[in-house]
């Protein structure tokens, strides 16, 4: 045990000396989470929208009244447009100044009145798939309450849903995004820094050193990963402040389960970054595997921007092993639904399984340099 804490000792003392390395493990991780967490929207919002009301009436201004309402809407001021664009709604979406146009016809109002159907043409820029469909659901939605509010529709409905927002019922993004982007931050920096840290010592040459002292290879990265363990908590209660600070995110049940496994997802995190940094030659190849094996998959793998049952196989199959969407499971359940052990315990199992494969692997890749030195 000695043996590990001295390996340790000598880790932190190396990584105190790195300014660069220091930045990379604090700054870059706060500057990440401030820029995915604003910048990552999920539901569209401010979508330039243009009226074309050819009737002009007091229903169809309280219409128009009733779509900006929904305030996912903003209109397009018609001192920006020529003559010709007012005239061609069609064109204004072509030229992307708006992304919806709606043209009212001149019979509106007075069809209404007879109790009779009318038709409203909706253009929709259909070029972003989702933002398409919000449109559409938005203008279906604002009218169907436009008819309810005005008394006009004519059939009562035989069934009436009333529907409640569960566990989120502000509707907050950044509830979803930010402690999604926690597990993203907390796999790619720790595994970035023991994979270079790993790697700085095969190119200088000093892991010879390291291999005379008779320490073994299980010694050797227990060593490294009790420091960068510690590095890695220290990270971890830098962006979860963060969170409370800028977002005010707070737990919605027992906080034990995110704290334990954010411990052992670190420990997966160190562990893989070891087992990178030992098979790579040089440090722009681990960081190059860091970046293509873990960033990527963490991202576009785990859940945290679509839904894992958005990803077609064979990828689907892949997902099952990134640690990444263990962890945003248990996180998001810390500050979203609040279930505690009994909705995140297979997660937090499957990330200490996980972590034990990359600490084996890494072990054996060490342990193998050790015999051809």
């Amino acid at each position: 045990m000695n043996r590990i804490i001295s390996q340790c000792i000598k880790e932190l003392a190396q990584f105190k000396r790195d300014r660069l390395t220091v930045a990379l493990a604090f700054v870059l991780p706060l500057m990440a989470l401030i820029i995915f967490g604003f910048a990552i929207r999920l539901e569209a919002k401010n979508i330039p929208l243009y009226v074309q009301d050819f009737d002009m009436t007091n229903t169809s201004r309280a219409y128009i009244e009733r779509l900006f309402a929904t305030n996912q809407f903003v209109p397009i001021a018609s001192k920006n447009l020529s003559d010709s664009d007012l005239n061609n709604p069609q064109a204004i979406i072509d030229r992307e100044i708006a992304k919806v146009s709606v043209i009212i016809p001149p019979d509106f109002s007075s069809k209404i009145k007879l109790d009779l159907n009318t038709n409203i043409q909706v253009l929709v820029d259909g070029s972003d798939v989702n933002n398409a469909r919000v449109i559409k659901n938005t203008i279906q939605a604002a009218t169907s309450n436009f008819l309810r509010v005005s008394k006009l529709q004519t059939i009562d409905n035989k069934i009436v849903t009333n529907v409640r927002l569960w566990f989120n019922p502000g509707r907050k993004e950044s509830l979803f995004i930010v402690p999604g982007l926690y597990g993203l931050i907390l796999w790619i920096f720790p595994s970035l820094l023991s994979a270079i840290a790993m790697v700085r010592e095969k190119v200088d040459c000093t892991i010879l050193q390291v291999y005379a002292s008779t320490l073994s290879a299980t010694e050797i990265i227990l060593g490294k990963l009790l420091a960068y363990l510690l590095i890695g908590i220290i990270q971890a209660i830098l962006i979860m402040v963060s969170g409370v600070l800028i977002w005010q995110l707070s737990w919605a049940g027992d906080p034990t389960p995110l704290l334990i496994a954010t411990v052992i997802f670190l420990a997966d995190a160190i562990a893989f970054g070891l087992l990178i940094g030992t098979r790579a030659a040089d440090q722009i190849s681990a960081v190059q595997g860091v970046a293509l094996i873990g960033f990527l998959t963490a991202l576009l793998l785990s859940g945290l921007i679509y839904p894992l049952s958005n990803i077609p196989f064979p990828l689907s199959l892949v997902s099952n092993i990134i640690p990444a969407r263990y962890y945003i499971e248990i996180v998001r359940d810390a500050y979203v639904r609040g279930t505690g052990w009994a909705g995140v315990w297979f997660s937090i199992s499957v990330l200490v399984l996980l972590g034990l494969l990359f600490f084996d692997l890494a072990r054996r890749n060490l342990k193998q340099m050790q015999l051809l030195d």
